[in-house]
């Protein structure tokens, strides 16, 4: 079954070390997906493609610079996707979720851990699902290298980049039929 992502009630976030001393976090405003599950709801399948030029961080200057070609790129590189390539359970609601992540043009490994809730049916007879997903990765990896160095020999913007999906899906329905 196809569970589509309510972007709407969904929220894809991020945070990354700044001087060292406090994290900055941010959201992506536009992203789209779907969830595949098993006919016993079990999920098998993940696809999110985000749109970069959608960065917040509340500061424009700092979104304007992450747009760059010093951070996402985000007029050569419009996207990030990430597709899943194994789903395993890890007991009860949690899962471990692991598939190619899409940045700048460079794709690469990433783990997630997610956990997601049973189905409930929404006062208009969609059936829904939220979940959460969590996991890090190197920014490095994927070409966003843009650093200073600090006077103390720290780094300006962390390496690690720490990301949560949180997650609501309502489930396509079958086509009526003519």
């Amino acid at each position: 079954m196809r569970w589509n992502i309510d972007a709407g009630h969904s929220a894809v976030e991020f945070g990354v070390r700044h001087l060292g001393i406090s994290t900055v976090k941010g959201r992506f405003q536009k992203f789209e997906g779907a969830v595949e599950t098993d006919a016993a709801g079990v999920p098998t399948g993940i696809a999110v493609t985000i749109d970069t030029a959608s960065i917040d961080t509340n500061v424009a200057d700092r979104d304007a610079h992450l747009r760059s070609p010093d951070f996402f790129s985000a007029a050569e590189y419009p996207t990030i996707a990430y597709r899943s390539t194994a789903v395993r359970s890890l007991g009860g609601e949690a899962y471990e979720i692991a598939g190619e992540l899409t940045m700048r043009g460079v794709s690469r490994p990433v783990t997630f851990r997610a956990a997601a809730g049973a189905a409930v049916l929404d006062p208009w007879g969609n059936r829904r699902i939220a979940g959460e997903a969590t996991g890090k990765l190197n920014r490095k990896e994927w070409g966003l290298t843009w650093n200073q160095v600090l006077e103390a020999g720290g780094l300006m913007v962390g390496e690690d980049v720490k990301f949560t999906l949180d997650i609501e899906v309502v489930a396509e329905r079958a086509a009526a039929a003519a």
